[in-house]
């Protein structure tokens, strides 16, 4: 009985962690779907605009490659560019590009760029005819936030369900009552579990927008990993 009542404090307690983690993420998304529609209907800026005034327009930063090197971060590697001075924020940053992206290809220093700002996102850097993303870009990330969020509360049902579980196993216990055995649901069940909303969350962000997002990603989130839990249980049994 004490093993069951320690099983359901450690399942309790990570159904509270998970569920703060799905509030403060969630709490993101209302922002994310704004940032998003603004930066769907931004325009190039016109003259006297700036990338961070009212119109959020797209702004445009002509600059001169300084050097290009490949560098390591962690365990992959970024093909760095750095633009020569004077360069307005934020194309004076280092930007890092993939090291098989077209543009790592033909960039050399001396070679002129425009950079697309729009806020302090750069959206993208173009050489010539061949351009290449930079920042995350705004309108891709709803989807993985949607996504995320799903993931951690159903991490929350299953971790609420556990302590369920093992309190009414502890209670059968000290009645001296049958109950079923523990179902054992390990690392592998809970990622294919939660791989379920984080994948959709990538594949709605790229078929829709806005809280057509969220709403897709939850919908089909709910009808496949409620099934995917529910057949994991049953099979275990």
């Amino acid at each position: 009985m004490r093993s069951e009542r320690a099983r359901a404090v450690v399942c309790a307690v990570l159904g509270l962690l998970a569920l703060a983690a799905a509030t403060g993420l969630g709490t993101s998304v209302p922002e994310k779907v704004v940032e998003e529609r603004a930066f769907l209907d931004a325009r190039p800026c016109a003259d006297g605009e700036t990338a961070t005034g009212p119109a959020d327009c797209l702004r445009t930063i002509r600059a001169t490659v300084l050097s290009t090197e490949e560098v390591r971060s962690g365990k992959s590697r970024h093909f760095r560019v750095l633009l020569r001075a004077p360069v307005p924020a934020p194309a004076d940053r280092p930007l890092d590009l993939d090291t098989d992206s077209d543009l790592s290809e033909v960039l050399n220093p001396g070679d002129e760029v425009s950079v697309t700002v729009w806020r302090d996102v750069r959206v993208s850097v173009r050489h010539g005819e061949v351009s290449d993303t930079v920042d995350p870009r705004p309108d891709d990330e709803v989807g993985p936030f949607a996504g995320l969020t799903l993931a951690c509360l159903w991490l929350a049902v299953l971790g609420f369900l556990g302590a369920l579980g093992a309190v009414r196993r502890s209670r059968r216990r000290a009645d001296g009552g049958s109950f079923p055995r523990r179902v054992g649901f390990g690392p592998a069940k809970i990622a294919g579990v939660l791989g379920v909303p984080l994948l959709l969350g990538f594949v709605a962000g790229r078929v829709w927008d806005g809280w057509t997002v969220v709403a897709m990603t939850g919908v089909i989130s709910v009808l496949v990993a409620a099934q995917a839990t529910i057949f994991a249980l049953r099979v275990d049994r």
